[in-house]
């Protein structure tokens, strides 16, 4: 009985040091705020978060901190005030104000080396079937970035390389779940005189989204509210460069229960808006190089919205949809999930206009990153349609995307 007590005891003790590892590590490095925005970071039993400086209020203790002024500060993670950690640098951001803007655009995205999409086995001219790939450790995903050194920026870049090596064993570098590895890969040579790895690659990925607001002071724009993934691989595709390209809609496909509903476009004879240098899990960020191009109004900044400001109830999404003017269309936010920093499902919202509702039967494929305003304030972007009922959906808080748009070069 002591012995089962024992382990019992044990148990109890390694389960507890696992949760208090786990909080750890869920507690960023590094936070971007907004002057008067709260911070939530979950705290233990025990576990102590203190400012450095003066520049964060430490009055609460389960680990809510309060912004006093601009500036950048630390705070210090501690075990009952004596055990440090980690530490957690702070940038605090003055109050900034937009121009959302509601508009259709094209995207084209251009990866950082060549995307595997898919694998299959390879004939040689012995009329063996061969797979280069297998045990190299390579998968659907990853990004392959250097050949023997040399950079590989494109497909072509990819098959004169190999072509090249006339079966000789090369040397790949790339990149698998953000780490970087490196294998060996002998090519095969086909009966027409190629040589091959037994991969599909792609360089490049398009299509169509909304432009959700432009900051002036930087010149920056965020839109979609949502990372552009690649449609075989379903993963974020890791971009060296983009362009955001004005859009003439074509035709809506209204939605419908189990059948999402889809803006079609083109980018024939049109301007281009800017160049894209950030894909993010909350969306596309760059610089706007041609403002006519948004034909926005500059009068109507709006300022970002912190998220104890953003209440349930009527709010209202502005979207263009007949290459007009955008228009405002009522919503209803039903939930608001404001400790949610991890995905861009920040809100619960329904659709309530009917002039929208008839038009694309709620939510549809194109009006991601339409943005949200509420009480003369941008609040956030669509994100997600909810296929079960195409009413209702998600949005990304715009206090996010904004911060995401913070570090675009």
């Amino acid at each position: 009985m002591k012995k089962f007590l024992k382990m019992l005891l044990l148990v109890f003790f390694l389960l507890v040091i696992y949760i208090y590892t786990l909080v750890i590590s869920n507690i960023p490095n590094k936070l971007v705020i907004f002057e008067g925005e709260s911070i939530n970071m979950r705290t233990l039993i025990g576990m102590n978060i203190k400012s450095k400086e003066s520049t964060i209020e430490t009055a609460s203790t389960n680990g809510n901190k309060i912004s006093n002024q601009v500036g950048k500060t630390t705070l210090e993670v501690s075990f009952l005030n004596t055990l440090k950690l980690k530490d957690v640098d702070v940038n605090v951001l003055p109050r900034t104000t937009v121009i959302p803007v509601g508009n259709i655009a094209g995207v084209k995205l251009y990866t950082s080396g060549v995307l595997v999409v898919g694998m299959s086995e390879i004939e040689g001219n012995d009329s063996k079937k061969y797979k280069p790939y297998e045990n190299t450790g390579i998968k659907e995903g990853d990004t392959i970035i250097k050949i023997d050194d040399k950079q590989i920026s494109t497909t072509e870049d990819l098959i004169k390389t190999v072509n090249m090596s006339n079966g000789q064993d090369i040397k790949v570098k790339f990149i698998h779940q953000e780490e970087t590895k490196e294998c060996s890969m002998t090519p095969v040579k086909t009966n027409k005189s190629e040589y091959k790895l037994g991969l599909w690659v792609r360089d490049s990925a398009a299509g169509v989204g909304t432009v959700t607001f432009y900051e002036p002071t930087s010149k920056t724009f965020g839109a979609l509210g949502h990372g552009i993934t690649d449609i075989d691989t379903n993963e974020l595709i890791n971009i060296s460069s983009g362009e955001f390209i004005t859009t003439r809609i074509l035709n809506i496909t209204k939605g419908e229960v189990g059948e999402p509903g889809r803006i079609q476009g083109t980018v024939e004879n049109q301007q281009n808006i800017g160049t894209i240098s950030k894909n993010s899990r909350f969306g596309i960020y760059g610089k706007v190089n041609n403002l006519a191009s948004l034909n926005i109004d500059k009068s109507k900044e709006l300022e970002v919205a912190l998220r104890d400001e953003i209440k349930t109830g009527k709010a209202t999404i502005l979207c263009s949809l007949d290459n007009q003017t955008p228009k405002e269309y009522e919503i209803e936010i039903q939930k608001i999930y404001k400790e949610n920093n991890y995905d861009n499902k920040s809100m619960q919202i329904k659709v309530t206009e009917q002039r929208l509702i008839d038009k694309t039967g709620g939510i549809i494929q194109g009006m991601s990153g339409a943005p949200i305003l509420q009480n003369g304030k941008f609040i956030g972007a669509v994100t997600h349609v909810l296929v079960n009922n195409p009413k209702e959906g998600y949005a990304v808080f715009g206090d996010i995307m904004l911060k995401q748009s913070k570090n675009v070069e």
